[in-house]
């Protein structure tokens, strides 16, 4: 009886079988765990189909690498966090889904981000300021940091005037401000209306000059120049606006009016990076699931039992008949 109840086999069975029941009847340990609350909002506007990008070789937009930052984030954010999706273009975001648990949804999170598309906007113009200061207001509404991923360019342009007034409180929301795009000036892609690329913007087909609010002083040395009727005059101005670069000095700008940081998005890996350095940690009731590592040790058993037991005991067989073997031929040499 004893020798059977120091048989490996029925010792490494035991051991699988209390493990299994452990496995079942052991409760999560409650902890509190820091994860993150955060509020992504994405620029869809025109110049975010811009390629100045390159991934494995291949030139991508920085839409399409700014889907795949924000997807690397949700899989390295800390369990519990919390992740709400918005869009923005003209001059207002639109909330797709307030934040929710990313450790437990992660799934249809990862497949809404994915199918992020800029056919998505309802209007061409891009007010990036009054875009942002809105999601910093929509982020306070729902208690979580902002992410403003955007590349800066404001079509039509800002008036001389400036932009809009911030109304919120400086630092009141935390988050970031992700510039998105190449330092260095690129054509933007253009599209009909069945959404097919048909070349790039040219100089003639976008406004280099905003004709809202007051006038720039030297408007009235201008051609055709007006106080009533043609304050800004009937030269056409040309610029750059038909290119597109990340302009990073305006975000700065905004950054500091809002209390914001501002990071460069230069690789997939850098949103999360800048999360982790730049959110606010908030600490909440989280649970250690122990179910899979009872279940693991007993996989590791069984393990033992029908593969690393057979073998060791094949081994210690064959050792013995040649040790039998060995003894037998030097028992019969002279």
């Amino acid at each position: 009886m004893r020798a059977r109840l120091n048989d490996p086999r029925l010792l490494l069975l035991a051991t699988t079988a209390a493990l299994l029941l452990l496995s079942i009847v052991v409760p999560s340990i409650k902890i509190e765990r820091k994860g993150y609350d955060l509020l992504a909002v994405l620029d869809i506007t025109g110049s975010m189909n811009t390629r100045d990008y390159v991934l494995n070789e291949k030139p991508i937009s920085r839409l399409e690498l700014a889907k795949l930052a924000l997807r690397d984030l949700a899989r390295n954010l800390p369990c519990p966090s919390r992740l709400g999706l918005a869009i923005f273009t003209e001059r207002q975001p639109f909330l797709l889904f307030e934040p929710i648990d990313i450790c437990a949804d992660f799934a249809p999170v990862d497949a809404a981000i994915a199918s992020l598309d800029w056919r998505m906007a309802w209007e061409g113009d891009s007010h990036i300021a009054a875009g942002l200061y809105r999601a910093v207001a929509m982020a306070k509404d729902l208690s979580t940091d902002v992410i403003f991923i955007t590349d800066g360019q404001e079509a039509p342009p800002l008036p001389w005037s400036g932009g809009p007034t911030f109304e919120g409180r400086h630092g009141e929301v935390g988050g970031l401000i992700i510039g998105a795009g190449n330092y260095a000036l690129s054509p933007i892609p253009k599209f009909d209306d069945n959404g097919r690329e048909t070349g790039f913007y040219a100089a003639e087909d976008v406004p280099h000059e905003s004709r809202f609010g007051l006038p720039p002083p030297e408007a009235e040395n201008r051609e055709g120049y007006n106080p009533r009727n043609a304050p800004f005059g009937s030269t056409i101005v040309l610029g750059t606006e038909h290119l597109s670069s990340v302009r990073e000095s305006y975000l700065k700008e905004l950054a500091n009016i809002t209390g914001l940081t501002y990071r460069h998005l230069a690789r997939v890996p850098d949103l999360a990076k800048a999360v982790r350095d730049a959110a606010t940690p908030r600490p909440r009731p989280g649970t250690i699931d122990l179910r899979p590592w009872f279940i693991a040790m007993a996989l590791i058993c069984l393990i033992f039992l029908y593969l690393a037991l057979p073998i060791t005991e094949r081994l210690r067989s064959f050792q013995e008949r040649r040790l039998l073997h060995l003894s037998t031929l030097k028992r019969r040499s002279p």
